[in-house]
């Protein structure tokens, strides 16, 4: 009866876990993944918040800065809206968000092609 509601806590759990570190730490002294994520990419990233875009072409890093900065709602854009803003054509945003989903930097919303971006803040 109570599966579903401990999945949810369980996984809030592990999530807290490795993004903050064990309970009574600091975060940096986890070593494990909060270290790895946390300041360590701050310093080689940069631009775009912590988020390592090394691998992903242009049209993606411009698509997610856009994403990052553009005022929206919960709603997140739609590809056809970042395209007209960009000036790129819809069929590159597209490959750059379906990229980009892939690598868990964003998400969909409302519909396939409405994206948000999925931070850890």
């Amino acid at each position: 009866m109570n599966e579903v509601s401990y999945h949810m806590l369980e996984a809030t759990a592990v999530h807290l876990f490795i993004t903050r570190g064990p309970i009574g730490g600091t975060g940096a002294e986890a070593g494990g993944e909060a270290a790895v994520n946390g300041g360590g990419q701050q310093g080689a990233i940069g631009a775009h918040g912590g988020v390592d875009l090394s691998t992903y072409n242009a049209v993606a890093k411009r698509v997610y800065q856009y994403l990052r900065d553009a005022p929206q709602s919960n709603e997140g854009l739609h590809q056809q809206e970042i395209a007209a803003k960009l000036g790129i054509d819809t069929a590159e945003v597209a490959k750059a968000g379906d990229a980009m989903l892939e690598g868990g930097l964003i998400y969909t919303t409302v519909d396939d092609q409405t994206w948000a971006i999925l931070e850890a803040d």
